[in-house]
């Protein structure tokens, strides 16, 4: 909304007499900048000055940008100008008109592609969070997906994008997208931006999303992370150990946890899921910890380490062979199975500790062979 000055300039300096002494020293040095055409330090000026408390009142963010910005914003690098429109943007008093300014901005910076990406992650922001429209928010993830694939190495959309894709995926109740896309968020952000109480939030979610998601068996993944140390001294540190249980295949300390992770809706009314998944991951444990020259697994080994009856056996070992976890052959006979690989996974540190035990065991192997080598290179070289 105008002010019905007549010029920018006029508007500047209506700023800086009916500002405090502190703003209006702000002002008036967007003013120099302005009136030397320093355009880039005007930017950067412009990008910390639209987060001023005292400016976040009213329209006054709007004032900014339709009295002054508008008028020279062909000369502000086009990322920078919707970086600074984001700011903006929570001020219409309609978000649908809001949309609308986004529209008419993309067409300003389309010679820009991650800024035109940017004005659609900004849209679709609004599209999911003000009104509700979730085939909106679809339609504008799947074009901001195919911007960003065409740019080279990881751009500052791309962590918008990511969010945003998370956040979708988390209304529709789809874990294992969510899992997915909010793990590339937080790998596109420095972790410090982020509020404590927001880091834990993410572990949260991502905790719950690793346990129900269709397809997630890297665990360790998320277990890496650092996001995860949130959790520690609050009410839910408890989903870490449930977590860290999961990837070891533990069952016993499934059960032992029971009373804790029920306490979470979506976690109890999954409980047949959940154990399904945690007999899974209790399999691969016993692949992986096996050497490599004995993977034959009988189906009583199976039944004791899962606690599953034994006529079930088989019927766990064909899902893990038909989701592609492990590869390897059931004797139906002799009711046993030879495992001859096992998905890889990122390892949590008792699983790395363990990796090298039999690395230690197999170069003592190598070099015993060694030795005998050298010890009956005689005899070979007689023959």
């Amino acid at each position: 909304m105008s002010l019905g000055v007549a010029t920018h300039e006029n508007f500047l300096a209506f700023k800086q007499t009916c500002s405090d002494k502190n703003l209006a020293g702000e002002w008036a040095q967007i003013e120099e900048l302005y009136n030397k055409k320093l355009w880039h330090q005007l930017t950067i000026k412009l990008r910390t000055f639209v987060k001023h408390p005292s400016l976040q009142q009213g329209d006054e963010l709007l004032q900014l940008y339709q009295n002054f910005i508008e008028q020279f914003e062909t000369k502000i690098n086009p990322l920078a100008l919707v970086e600074i429109i984001a700011f903006i943007l929570p001020k219409f008093a309609d978000q649908k008109d809001a949309i609308k300014f986004l529209e008419k901005t993309e067409v300003k910076v389309k010679e820009s592609n991650c800024a035109v990406a940017l004005c659609k992650v900004l849209e679709g922001q609004i599209l999911l969070d003000k009104l509700k429209d979730l085939d909106g928010t679809k339609r504008i993830i799947e074009e901001v997906e195919k911007i960003i694939d065409g740019e080279d190495g990881v751009t500052p959309v791309h962590g918008r994008h990511y969010f945003l894709a998370s956040q979708y995926y988390r209304q529709l109740g789809k874990h294992a997208d969510y899992y997915k896309t909010a793990l590339r968020y937080l790998g596109c952000i420095d972790l410090s931006e982020l509020a404590i109480g927001e880091q834990a939030q993410h572990a949260f979610f991502l905790g719950i999303a690793a346990l129900l998601g269709e397809g997630v068996y890297n665990l360790g993944e998320l277990l890496a992370h650092p996001i995860l140390d949130s959790l520690k001294n609050t009410p839910n540190e408890w989903l870490v150990s449930l977590l860290l249980a999961f990837n070891s295949g533990n069952i016993a300390q499934f059960e032992k946890m029971r009373p804790q992770w029920e306490t979470i809706p979506d976690l109890k009314a999954h409980n047949l899921k959940l154990k399904q998944k945690i007999y899974l991951l209790c399999l691969m444990e016993m692949t992986f910890k096996r050497q490599a020259n004995d993977r034959l697994l009988t189906f009583a080994e199976i039944s004791n380490e899962t606690g599953l009856p034994l006529d079930e056996v088989e019927l766990l070992v064909m899902k893990a062979l038909a989701q592609g976890l492990v590869k390897g052959s059931i004797d139906q006979v002799a009711s046993n199975v030879h495992m001859n690989w096992v998905q890889p996974r990122v390892l949590d540190k008792k699983q790395i500790a363990s990796m090298v035990q039999r690395l230690t065991m197999w170069c003592k192997e190598v070099k015993s062979m060694e030795a005998l080598l050298e010890e009956r290179s005689q005899e070979f070289l007689l023959v």
